[in-house]
């Protein structure tokens, strides 16, 4: 084979590996079936399903204000969804972190309003190629901050590398609602961007502060998967400590990757391998989190 056209093979073939990492399965079909759904959660925010991550939106006597925007492709649906709660204007867009599948309709949506971010979101905005800059943050934070919108705070927290280096919580204060972005698969293993500064024990050590930071009453918000209670993510987080831990000794042990998949799982985590990240990927990126050498 002409050495060129294979150096071109591979380098296709390598970034189609990462955006399938990045971007899941349901998310590169075809848009024009997707059904954006809205879903009341409690106080003045709602919930969106369609493809993608999971958006929340406040919607009141200011406006609207969205958590997340999905696909490109997807942002006439999701202004009809708006419509359909509040006829108001939406003033911001707030992104959990910088994943194609949560912020593929800045470029849309920020012509509209302000998008606002933890500062490695803008920062790996910038750096991804064709970015335009209406898809920008313009508006960016350390380690919080908050927008009272809406009659009530809402926070934007950020608790260091987790499913990326640029994640934020956002707690809806008085409606007792909280996005966790994708630091939070309900029911699933989660995607952890290693490439992107994510972290497994980190991803753990912001479960634990959610868990201390939100109300036993709070509602939750996943980056993917449905509605969510603390109970809910009281599990996940009992499915983290068990397979980290799991990972931990195998690599204490001397075991190789393969070893480890060829192992498994405990039997009680089955079905969670059923999202986009199945059990072998979760175990390998658990395993080489804890095995940086």
């Amino acid at each position: 084979m002409n050495p060129i056209r294979c150096q071109f093979l591979s380098s296709f073939v390598a970034i189609s590996c990462s955006l399938s990492s990045i971007i899941p399965a349901h998310g590169q079909g075809d848009f024009a079936n997707v059904v954006v759904k809205s879903k009341a959660v409690a106080g003045k925010v709602h919930m969106l399903e369609g493809a993608g991550g999971n958006i929340g939106v406040s919607a009141g006597p200011d406006g609207i204000l969205i958590v997340d925007d999905q696909f490109a492709p997807l942002a006439n649906k999701i202004e009809a969804a708006l419509t359909e709660i509040d006829k108001g204007s939406l003033k911001f867009i707030l992104n959990t972190h910088w994943h194609g599948d949560h912020t593929g309709g800045n470029a849309h949506f920020g012509r509209k309003g302000h998008i606002v971010a933890h500062e490695n979101v803008r920062k790996r905005l910038v750096e991804k190629s064709g970015t335009p800059k209406e898809a920008l943050p313009v508006l960016t934070f350390d380690q919080s901050m908050s927008v009272h919108f809406n009659d009530e705070e809402i926070r934007l927290i950020h608790l260091g590398p987790g499913h990326t280096d640029g994640d934020a919580i956002i707690y809806f204060t008085k409606s007792g609602v909280a996005h966790l972005g994708d630091l939070f698969f309900n029911g699933r293993f989660p995607f952890v961007d290693l490439g992107s500064g994510g972290d497994v024990p980190g991803l753990l050590k912001n479960i634990d502060a959610a868990l201390k930071l939100l109300p036993s009453e709070t509602r939750i918000i996943p980056g993917h998967g449905a509605l969510a209670t603390k109970t809910d993510l009281q599990t996940y987080r009992t499915m983290l400590v068990e397979t980290i831990d799991l990972m931990k000794k195998a690599v204490a042990d001397g075991k190789t990757l393969e070893q480890v998949k060829a192992a498994g799982l405990p039997e009680k985590w089955k079905d969670w391998g059923s999202g986009f990240i199945n059990a072998n990927r979760w175990m390998e990126i658990a395993y080489n989190s804890v095995n940086k050498k």
